[in-house]
């Protein structure tokens, strides 16, 4: 080896060692501040109004976090704009892990000018839940099943209407997907959140709509709405006598939505690990299984990665099923 091989031989190693001093003194404060966390209340931005089924999960988890954390898990309701103003303000929170939100996807297709990347600008923690959606209708619009809501959309078209909470949103999805495979025109009206859309059809004046089974099954038993399909290929345990749409005469209908939970691009890989563990610890709890059980919702934890990687596929059949029907915000 000549003299200036051995130099340059000489030179990478002083390098080598200099990068990774660097790397790890940009490591230490994250550790020494992942040590202390939580030192304060963490805040969660809920992009709902109160009341609705994935509200009522998240603070039940919430509950399970606190006691474990030793901090105050607060849930701070931003409901609006199709969960865009929630996830906004997420996206601009300080990356401290002081502030973290629910967590759904937006597709770029529906919202091509997003105030925020919907994958740059967050750092995905986990999974919480799936949650099966089932079609129901107010009981005087008289359809008891969804070939009799089929046959009724055909003979009336455009005169039926659903609601959503709001444009974008997987409820919204849903039934352009099924207005699209049952060949039919229905109106949207989009709302602001899944209370008061379902609060709206009970009371007449708003005809159907997908929701979460958890929002729709003390109606259902109390005889003020309908439930005509689930949105999952099978029937759901908590509504067992409910077909899917797919049973009943759309075998290729098959969407369970998500929600999760994100803390702002740039919080401590530590931090965001942190809550991951204490999120999968709150859902594995058997009081949590039975109650998330009772409403409908499948716990699903995941690990970041895992959650990244489905957040991904996710978008794929969001934006395949937009560009086939063609569905614009109303």
């Amino acid at each position: 080896m000549n003299a200036y091989s051995r130099a340059i031989r000489q030179e990478f190693r002083l390098a080598v060692v200099a990068l990774l001093a660097a790397v790890a003194a940009m490591g230490m404060p994250s550790a020494t501040f992942a040590q202390s966390y939580p030192n304060k209340a963490i805040s969660v931005i809920v992009p709902f109004p109160p009341g609705g089924g994935t509200d009522v999960v998240f603070r039940l988890v919430a509950a399970k976090m606190a006691q474990s954390m030793g901090q105050s898990v607060i849930a701070i309701n931003k409901p609006g704009a199709s969960m865009i103003i929630g996830h906004d303000a997420l996206a601009k929170a300080p990356p401290d892990g002081y502030t973290i939100g629910l967590y759904s996807t937006f597709d770029r297709t529906f919202f091509p000018k997003l105030p925020f990347d919907p994958f740059k600008d967050f750092e995905p923690i986990t999974l919480i839940v799936s949650v099966p959606l089932v079609l129901v209708a107010r009981p005087s619009l008289n359809v008891k099943s969804v070939a009799e809501l089929v046959a009724a959309a055909k003979a009336r078209p455009g005169k039926i209407n659903y609601a959503s909470i709001g444009n974008g949103t997987p409820h919204h999805i849903a039934m352009e997907w099924f207005k699209s495979m049952a060949g039919i025109e229905m109106t949207h009206i989009p709302y602001k959140g899944v209370a008061p859309a379902v609060n709206d059809i009970v009371a007449g004046q708003v005809d159907v709509m997908f929701t979460g089974t958890s929002s729709a099954k003390p109606f259902v038993d109390a005889g003020k709405l309908v439930a005509l399909g689930v949105s999952s290929p099978k029937r759901q345990a908590s509504m067992p006598s409910t077909p899917s749409v797919a049973e009943s005469g759309y075998p290729d209908f098959d969407f369970v939505t998500w929600y999760g939970l994100a803390a702002p691009a740039g919080t401590p890989r530590d931090i965001v690990s942190r809550i991951n563990h204490e999120v999968a610890a709150a859902l594995n709890q058997p009081d949590i299984k039975e109650r998330l059980a009772t409403m409908g919702f499948v716990g699903t934890p995941t690990s970041p990665e895992e959650f990244k990687a489905f957040v991904s596929a996710w978008v794929q059949k969001s934006s395949h099923i937009i560009k086939i029907t063609g569905v614009k915000p109303d």
